[in-house]
């Protein structure tokens, strides 16, 4: 049976632990507000490019972009959104897992797909399995820009038009709230269903649709991979911040049964003195 002295120590060390998850977890809420009017205040920019797009490509015209037709896929590219950190719940593994789950459904050998991975606990796992990853970026910061993932975003997009990637699929967790994180899957290249939402706009193309399409297709392509990312670190931080309050209420839990058992073995040590001075007292009788 532990000591007094062992329970009070554990009951101290509870107790540090508890301030430290407590301040994780307001931290990872304050982290995750910013991250929300981030990801809000990009999304009327890809939602107009996506509208100019559609207004094209639906149009009553001839101008077309590989980036708009399907072709025969050889090889498909996979974008893989993880965290730099842990702490986070199961959001890094529920990633991994849907990730090789569909590659070992889809593909038979490992020339047929490449990986693309941001975030250091995804490139890690990843790479003790021995995918063939092609590009990697870790490091971001907790509020990232588009200049930092401006060159990966480019050039992964560029391997689509240079056809090393006939497909392009991006997984992430989409944000629906602090304690719910949906793994996602999304196809970015080729833009074969995008459509305008609302109303239409009429629209004068100078110098011609081609042009503009070969402009904004990128963009728009690059537009979603950030846009993706903005999401993913929403989650990131709502799924820390819910880690974080669970290990603080079941910290809160061990305090408590700790403190009955440190209450009940001290009671216990001072019956047993008791009774030994009842005892010494009366065989002196």
């Amino acid at each position: 049976m532990a000591s007094l002295r062992d329970i009070k120590t554990r009951i101290n060390s509870t107790k540090k632990t508890r301030q430290i998850t407590k301040a994780m977890e307001m931290v990872s809420a304050a982290k995750l507000n910013r991250s929300q009017e981030k990801a809000k205040s990009f999304l009327p920019y890809t939602e107009k490019i996506r509208e100019v797009v559609a207004s094209i490509a639906s149009g009553n015209t001839d101008a077309k972009h590989p980036m708009l037709e399907e072709r025969p896929v050889k090889k498909t590219g996979y974008i893989v959104i993880t965290s730099d950190r842990g702490l986070a719940g199961a959001y890094n593994s529920s990633i991994i897992r849907g990730v090789l789950n569909t590659i070992q459904e889809r593909h038979s050998s490992p020339d047929e797909y490449g990986i693309i991975a941001i975030g250091k606990i995804g490139r890690d796992l990843l790479k003790r399995r021995n995918l063939p990853i092609i590009q990697e970026i870790t490091g971001l910061g907790d509020q990232p820009s588009f200049n930092d993932i401006k060159n990966l975003a480019r050039t992964t997009v560029e391997m689509f038009s240079d056809e090393i990637f006939d497909e392009l699929y991006i997984w992430y967790n989409h944000f629906v709230s602090p304690i719910t994180q949906e793994v996602t899957e999304h196809k970015v290249l080729p833009l074969t269903d995008i459509s305008s939402n609302g109303a239409k706009a009429s629209y004068e193309y100078e110098p011609s649709e081609e042009a503009i399409l070969e402009q904004l297709l990128p963009q728009y392509a690059e537009s979603l991979i950030y846009g993706a990312l903005l999401d993913a670190k929403a989650s990131e931080f709502g799924a820390r911040m819910t880690a974080m309050s669970a290990a603080t209420d079941n910290a809160t839990a061990l305090i408590d049964s700790l403190t009955l058992a440190y209450n009940r073995a001290r009671q216990a040590a001072i019956t047993q003195e008791i009774t030994e001075i009842v005892g010494g007292a009366a065989a002196l009788e």
